[in-house]
Formats: C-alpha cells, structure tokens, sequence
C-alpha cells in the first residue's frame, strides 16, 4: 500500500487530480513514449499533467520536464542530434542528465546550475521508455510480462492509441471477461457466446491474478484455417496496480501470446494505451498485421471507455451494480483502495 503523504508537493499546472492522489500516483511507473520514436529529435509527453520531454543524449535516454528553465519554452518544440537537444528560443543546449552544456549567446561563460533540466529516471522495457515523476530510491517496480525474453517468443510493440478516457476505467475495460459477446464480435468474440464460467481473483505482491477458461477463441474473425472445436481457451490476467495488466492467451498446441496493457494516465480524462505483444508462433508474418488487428480490437473498447459516465473510476462498490461476472473489476477497485486512493480520482 502506497500511504496518503503529508509532504507537500509540487502539482503540475492545471492538474485534473486530487493532490493526495496525485502524489500517491506519481510514485509509480508508466511508460511514456515508444523507444523506437526516440531519435535525434526531442519527443513531447504528458504524464500526470506534467509536460515531459523525451530525448538521446548518446547511449542516455534522458527525460526531463518540458520547459527550458531560461524562458520558459518548451524543449519539444526544439531540435536535436542524438546527443544534445537545443532550445528553440535561443538555442540553449542539454545533454546528459538534463545538463546545460552550450549557451549560445556567451559561449565562453560558466554555466550556471540553474540551467539544468528537472529530470527524471527512465528505464527501456518492453520497447517502451518508462518513468517515475515522485521516485523512491533504489525502487523500480517496472511491471513483469511473461515470455517477453523468453526463446522462440518474437517482440513487437505496437503503436499507441490515445483515449479520451481515465485509465482506470480502460484497464477495467481490459480485465472484463463479461464484454467480449458485445464489443468485439467484429474482431475475435462470438456474439452467441456470452456466458461467463465462474472464476476468482487471487491477490498477489502487484495487485491480483485471474484464470479465466472459456471456449471464446482468440483468433481474428475469418481465419477459417486455425480454429480448433471445442478448444478451451485459457487466458491468465495479471495487474499491476495502478494501470497496467498482462494477458497471457494458450493457444492450441503450446502457442502463448502475451499483451500488456499499459494505461498510461495523460491526465484523469485522457489515457494514452502502450501494447507491448510477445508470441510464440506466426513469427514470419508482417508485424504491420499485428498492429491492425490489436489497433482494431482496442478501438473496440476505446468507444465504450470514452462513453462511459462518471468519467472517473468510482472506488466506492456501492455506486454502481454489480454481477458474479464482475470479481475482477471489483478486486481492480478494492486494489486501488488499498493503495490509499480516494473515492474520486478527478478533482
């Protein structure tokens, strides 16, 4: 449990958070940007209403916030080149660590400290650039995906989709096992098929696990040459709280594919969704099919999410109803509680 802290933080502008919240949330670790989009150039993102910016300074991803400390312009606006990103006002430039190393105007001058950058840790994972805005030293709770490293398993990580959403309402959207007959019967689920066999949450260190069975395949809808009758499918939920959870899927004949979903909270009304995938067959196929067909099925829920009233994730089991279908989203909430969460998230 993270507790509720009685020092005082620094709120980015315009949070869209309870500050208790924030602070207990800003403990964590979220992915902010695709490695692979992290070139020469500096690389804007919000986390938690902060602006950050995302940059290469040699074999260092740094990530910083998103305000030159002269003038107050942001630095993803600037330029870069793979070892320092300069200003766009007057051409300050940064290198390792946030540091100030060149002030065009007085080249020859002593830089003062002042000038260097607000910085945060960052961690490659997974093909994501992860970061921690209130970070505890020596702790780096980077959640864990199955397979990811393991033989035969290739990696993809699919381009992210923004949602005009909270992101504990799209990581309730992604544990769900009571949706699949409605929302995605365009993509992989049979709209005949909406029964939902009993199953129980078992808490663990991160959150808490689910096995759920079902004969509900995983394959896309028309691709007639790899369903297997009566095949029960077993797929296995692990959460990391706050907002990130992996879904293992056991194909037939020992086949595993693994999706994290990644929420990443923009603010309390916008979520930006990384999707790390790892698999063990149809390694040969384009990797741009993967990327529209898991486009296609978050799109799915993305309009669900983005519809959903309140905004917010209410923490509080007494205001909505609730079915047996329901244990995972119920052990989600519990879970949020316990880490000392408010009933409201959105202030």
């Amino acid at each position: 449990m993270l507790e509720k802290t009685s020092t005082p933080v620094v709120l980015p502008r315009n949070c869209t958070f309870e500050a208790d919240d924030w602070a207990i949330l800003a403990r964590c670790w979220y992915p902010v940007a695709l490695a692979r989009e992290v070139g020469e150039k500096p690389v804007g993102a919000v986390l938690l209403d902060e602006t950050l910016v995302v940059y290469r300074a040699g074999g260092e991803i740094v990530v910083a916030q998103d305000l030159c400390p002269h003038r107050g312009v942001p630095l993803s606006l600037g330029s870069g080149d793979g070892k320092t990103i300069a200003c766009a006002y007057h051409g300050f430039r940064f290198g390792a660590e946030g540091r100030c190393v060149h002030v065009p105007a007085h080249p020859d001058n002593a830089i003062p400290g002042k000038l260097n950058l607000q910085t945060y840790p960052s961690i490659e994972r997974y093909g994501l650039i992860w970061t921690c805005l209130r970070p505890e030293e020596g702790v780096a709770e980077i959640p864990d995906m199955p397979h990811w490293e393991d033989e035969g398993f290739q990696q993809i990580t699919c381009p992210w989709v923004d949602i005009n959403g909270f992101a504990g309402r799209q990581m309730e959207g992604f544990l769900d096992v009571a949706h699949f007959a409605f929302v995605h019967t365009a993509t992989f689920a049979d709209a005949n098929n909406a029964v939902v066999p009993p199953y129980m949450p078992k808490r663990t260190e991160t959150g808490f696990e689910v096995e759920y069975r079902s004969y509900v395949g995983n394959y896309p809808i028309g691709v007639s040459d790899k369903g297997v009758p009566g095949f029960e499918w077993l797929r296995h939920f692990r959460t990391h709280l706050p907002f990130t959870a992996t879904l293992t899927i056991h194909f037939p004949e020992g086949k595993r594919l693994v999706i994290m979903n990644a929420a990443s909270p923009v603010s309390a009304r916008v979520t930006r969704l990384f999707a790390p995938i790892c698999r063990n067959f149809d390694t040969d196929l384009p990797v741009q099919d993967v990327y529209d067909f898991n486009l296609r099925v978050f799109n799915e829920d993305k309009v669900i999410v983005e519809s959903q009233k309140p905004e917010c994730l209410p923490l509080d089991p007494t205001l909505e109803a609730h079915v047996m279908a329901d244990r995972s989203s119920i052990a989600y909430r519990r879970g949020l509680r316990d880490m000392g969460l408010s009933r409201f998230f959105i202030a």
